[in-house]
């Protein structure tokens, strides 16, 4: 019997995938993901309207990537990235509602794999088979604990699904019923004294605007609500509306962050904790007179991201420059956590970097649009794209050559377009040359969206560009 045992062992060993390791007690992960939460909307960004006190106290603590960007900015390839490490052409999530590759390294089974629990709650949006429908086990990508649906913005009538395809109801709104279920999983797991990763997913504070609970709506006025200078005049009233609804669920949410925070305090985990705060991308709510994501603008572009650390770096808060993009964070979370690195991943890890070592980058990021669709589909002017972000230069090419170029820290709201001016042409040419060089080393070549569609065998709609889906 012990041969056996013991060959049994040996076989485990030789044949696991390279990224199971031996299991290890390490920090805890709590990570935050909002959707549509844009960075400027943000009392510790500097926006003095929006009550975040929570979100403020966290920053405080934490190290705050100001230049954080969403590389692909929309929902699922964010997400896609954000569990793998990849880009969106490598695991091939560059549109709303397809499938994450089950063969995919997520960093929910890396973790998994090193001893940890995992858990997620809340908006998944990486199966593909329709927002409602159930997803089993074998198609969540190493997460074991779980409470979550497809996709909806329905938030007062929301539901979910745990280990059977029985549908269960969120009580009210359902970012309070999640952060309730959030909080008992935290003390479960403090008593069981394993090592737990927790993704807690919110749905707002994505549109519609004007659901959050009434206490909180209460708080804003349209009439009182501040606009960025490049919002223009004839959708003023439009913006100032939408903004005091997004503001409502921006301050529920708040609360919500509170709630968590307390209860890894309340179970004695504090300081063994990481803590991440971001979103999986942002909201142009009007400014240069666009709406929603998938844009190269700053207010879709830019999210919030919120480094809280453990051990001796817990609680020392500062800024950061450098810009960090959403395939960086599956390495740098498993950096933190002392994990092997898969080689699938694409990312840089920023742990040293976040601890006060050097910066793994050369200071730019590249952002992407591989097909236009949905809100922001071409007949609505969306357009392929490639650019690079960096901490002062937005620099973005489309498919007929140099489209914007902006220079953030004189033109903090984008509204002096620097492309092909004479006076600006050194400073194109270096841009132009750096993006060229980052697209070589990606393999990308920058091509017509129907050929990537093509490439990965996705049946879209032709005008919109929109991969079918059943609510």
């Amino acid at each position: 019997m012990q041969v056996r045992f013991f060959v049994f062992i040996l076989i485990g060993c030789l044949f696991s995938p390279g990224w199971v390791q031996a299991e290890k007690t390490g920090p805890n992960i709590l990570f935050i993901l909002t959707d549509q939460w844009r960075a400027p909307s943000l009392g510790y960004a500097g926006n003095e309207q929006v009550q975040t006190p929570h979100i403020d106290e966290l920053a405080r603590q934490s190290v705050n990537f100001q230049n954080a960007v969403s590389g692909c900015p929309v929902c699922c390839p964010f997400r896609a990235s954000l569990l793998t490490g990849q880009r969106p052409l490598t695991h091939g999530v560059f549109l709303n509602d397809v499938q994450l590759p089950e063969k995919s390294v997520t960093i929910a089974e890396v973790m998994a794999g090193s001893g940890y629990a995992t858990g997620f709650i809340g908006k998944w949006h990486l199966d593909g088979r329709g927002r409602s429908a159930f997803t089993p086990p074998e198609r969540r990508q190493g997460f074991q604990f779980w409470r979550a649906l497809e996709c909806t913005h329905n938030y007062n009538k929301s539901f979910y699904y745990g280990d059977s395809p029985e549908r269960q109801t969120w009580e009210g709104y359902d970012a309070f019923a999640q952060t309730r279920v959030a909080r008992q999983y935290i003390r479960d797991q403090s008593k069981a004294g394993q090592p737990f990763v927790l993704f807690m997913s919110y749905g707002s504070p994505h549109n519609p605007y004007h659901t959050a609970p009434p206490e909180y709506q209460r708080l804003y006025q349209p009439e009182k609500i501040k606009l960025r200078p490049n919002v223009p005049k004839d959708q003023q009233a439009a913006a100032k509306k939408e903004l005091a609804g997004y503001y409502a669920h921006c301050t529920a949410l708040d609360d919500c962050v509170g709630d968590l925070m307390a209860t890894l305090k309340e179970a004695g985990i504090d300081q063994n904790t990481i803590v991440v705060f971001t979103s999986d991308h942002g909201d142009m709510l009007h400014s240069h007179g666009e709406i929603r994501k998938q844009k190269p603008w700053d207010e879709s572009l830019r999210v919030p991201m919120l480094f809280r650390l453990n051990g001796a770096e817990h609680g020392k808060g500062r800024t950061v420059d450098s810009p960090i993009n959403s395939e960086d964070l599956m390495p740098t979370l498993l950096g933190l956590c002392e994990l092997t690195i898969p080689q699938t991943v694409e990312g840089l890890d920023y742990s040293g970097y976040l601890r006060g070592g050097k910066n793994p980058s050369d200071g730019a990021t590249v952002i992407t649009c591989p097909s236009p669709f949905g809100e922001w589909q071409r007949s609505r002017g969306g357009k392929e794209y490639r650019g690079l972000r960096t901490a002062r230069y937005t620099y973005v090419r489309d498919l007929n050559g140099p489209w914007l170029l902006y220079d953030n820290e004189t033109d903090p709201y984008q509204q002096n377009n620097l492309c092909n001016d004479p006076e600006s042409a050194p400073l194109q040419t270096r841009l132009d040359a750096a993006l060229n060089k980052k697209l070589a080393a990606q393999g990308d070549q920058f091509l017509h969206g129907s050929k990537y569609i093509d490439q990965f065998g996705y049946k879209v709609n032709p005008k919109t560009g929109t991969v079918p889906y059943t609510n």
